[in-house]
This record gives C-alpha cells, structure tokens and sequence, in this order.
C-alpha cells in the first residue's frame, strides 16, 4: 500500500501552463464593449467617407457634378431659410 504524503501536490511546469491558459481564455475581460465597438466603427466610416468623395469626384461627368453641386446648394439655402422664420 502506497504512503500518503501530508505535503499539498505541486502542478509540473505542463498542469501550470494549462491552467494559466485555461484561465486567461475564460475570462470575460477580453470581450470590447459597445463603447469600444461604437468608436471603432465611426472611425472606419470616416475612413470610407474621407476616399469616397475623392474618389467619387474623379468618377462624375462634368454635368453630374454640376448637378449635385446644384442640389446641395439647395439644401444648404433651404436651411437658411427655415433658421430665419
């Protein structure tokens, strides 16, 4: 019959390796909130926003642009408009 040691086990280097890696991939602390989500997306939309003009713009006729310059002048006056009623 085996003798029982009164001393606690201690883990090898392999059992200590695979508790910490068990512990840091449970942890919740990982998970980004919807803050962190919120900003990271609003700057990738920036990011699109910033190339699509540009790009946009090298793609129009002549005469689309003159049309949507057009319109956007009528939107911002309309605005004015309503600020001084």
């Amino acid at each position: 019959m085996l003798k029982r040691s009164r001393k606690p086990k201690t883990e090898d280097l392999d059992e200590t390796a695979f508790r910490v890696v068990k512990e840091a991939n449970s942890r919740d602390e990982h998970e980004p909130n919807q803050d962190a989500i919120s900003r990271v997306m609003a700057l990738m939309g920036r990011k699109g926003g910033l190339k699509g003009g540009k790009r946009r713009l090298v793609t129009m006729t002549p005469e689309e642009r003159r049309e949507s310059a057009f319109k956007a002048a009528r939107a911002r006056w309309s605005k004015a408009k309503k600020r001084k009623r």
